[in-house]
């Protein structure tokens, strides 16, 4: 009698289908500095009228040349002034370069100036220019993971990188802007939450890009009347992102950030550092500031 034995089919092992990642894309523009500080008005004020006014007239030159983004800077950007309203500060300047070092080129300017002795900075914010991309981050994974492309393989950086430099030119305009020619400023820093009750991070990537399309829609009814420039500064400063309103009414400000309140990812998940409201100096009415008159 003969025995046969039969070998048993190959199973196939199955192979699980690939997670997506849960931090979204984001696409980088200008490098960004607000530089907030008091100004010594006493040992200004003892000063002749003529030492008074060589010392603005050579600052106003030279924030006028940064203000208008001269070669002779030597980088592209701007730089603005404001007069801060209120006990944080007597003066913010903000400046938007192409790299951290060209807005440690900025500051050292700044020093050379004789201005610069009746500076007492009383804070600052590092942060970059940056356009999130919840929905289109959702979008673009689950294409690369239907065509079987593992995440953060190779080919995925190759992939993300190929549509992000597609994005980064279509949004050139946003990411590299003029400042605002607005007369008010509103500046404030802010985190998501990440506490043991509620964590911004723990939630699903679908789940938080839902919630930041909703709270996009707030920001857009108020398109005509504010512009918004936001900053990433997780690794750079001490909050995640800063926020720029600019406005040639105020109160615009309390309105627009009074309604983002109320939506959820707002009410539960964010917190808010300290707020700067400043009024537009122009390099050139420098020397009419620091005579007490703030130009209209």
């Amino acid at each position: 009698m003969t025995t046969t034995t039969t070998t048993p089919p190959q199973v196939r092992p199955q192979t699980a289908p690939a997670e997506i990642p849960e931090v979204p894309l984001t696409t980088e523009g200008y490098s960004v500095l607000h530089q907030m500080m008091r100004f010594r008005w006493t040992a200004w004020r003892a000063l002749s009228d003529a030492t008074r006014s060589s010392i603005a007239q050579e600052a106003a030159t030279v924030l006028g040349e940064m203000e208008q983004g001269s070669p002779k800077q030597g980088s592209a950007g701007q730089s603005a002034l404001f007069s801060l309203i209120g006990h944080k500060g007597d003066l913010m300047l903000v400046h938007f370069r192409n790299s951290f070092a060209e807005l440690n080129q900025a500051e050292l300017k700044l020093t050379s100036l004789r201005l610069s002795e009746y500076f007492e900075p009383t804070s600052s914010y590092l942060s970059i220019i940056e356009l999130g991309l919840y929905d289109s981050t959702l979008k673009i994974y689950k294409e690369l993971i239907a065509q079987g492309i593992q995440p953060h393989s190779e080919q995925w950086k190759a992939e993300i990188e190929c549509k992000l430099a597609r994005h980064r030119e279509a949004m050139h305009p946003r990411l590299f802007p003029e400042i605002p020619p607005n007369r008010y400023i509103c500046f404030y820093p802010m985190d998501r939450k990440r506490g043991e009750d509620k964590n911004w991070y723990t939630l699903p990537i679908e789940e938080r890009a839902r919630q930041m399309s909703d709270h996009g829609l707030v920001g857009r009814r108020y398109a005509g009347e504010v512009k918004q420039i936001i900053t990433g500064s997780i690794g750079f400063d001490d909050w995640e992102w800063g926020v720029d309103l600019f406005a040639d009414d105020p109160l615009v400000f309390k309105k627009l950030i009074y309604e983002m309140r109320f939506d959820h990812v707002s009410a539960v998940y964010a917190l808010f550092g300290q707020f700067y409201i400043g009024v537009r100096c122009p390099a050139a009415s420098l020397e009419k500031l620091l005579s007490g008159e703030l130009p209209k």
